[in-house]
């Protein structure tokens, strides 16, 4: 299967369950790696053939920066049936990472999912 990814969106949102996390905005990055067969969309360079990976990111954006969840686990959940169901994606892997939760971590934390059936 053929992949269309979209690496290191940044998104500003309400995310964590102290007190103090629910006042403020936190940045969260975004990792998404879609299965796709880009055969159809290279054989007639059509851009309706193809999984718009502005449209996902300019979707992504908007409902990440409207959520209000607690966990990032909810949020990757939630994100993921989002994207899957309303762009026919049949498999993806997300990657959602908290830069500042732990400042001890350089990278991050964050949770990795993989939803969906990839195939051959």
């Amino acid at each position: 299967m053929d992949q269309v990814f979209i690496r290191g969106l940044a998104v500003d949102t309400v995310i964590g369950v102290y007190d103090w996390e629910r006042t403020i905005t936190q940045r969260l990055v975004f990792d998404l790696e879609m299965g796709w067969d880009i055969r159809p969309a290279a054989a007639e360079d059509e851009l309706a053939h193809t999984l718009n990976y502005a449209a996902i990111s300019e979707r992504l954006q908007a409902f990440v920066e409207q959520s209000r969840y607690l966990l990032v686990e909810t949020l990757a959940e939630e994100l993921a049936a989002l994207l899957m169901s309303e762009f026919g994606i049949p498999w993806l892997r997300l990657q959602v990472t908290k830069p500042g939760a732990v400042p001890a971590a350089a990278g991050g934390v964050g949770v990795i999912i993989e939803r969906g059936v990839k195939t051959a």
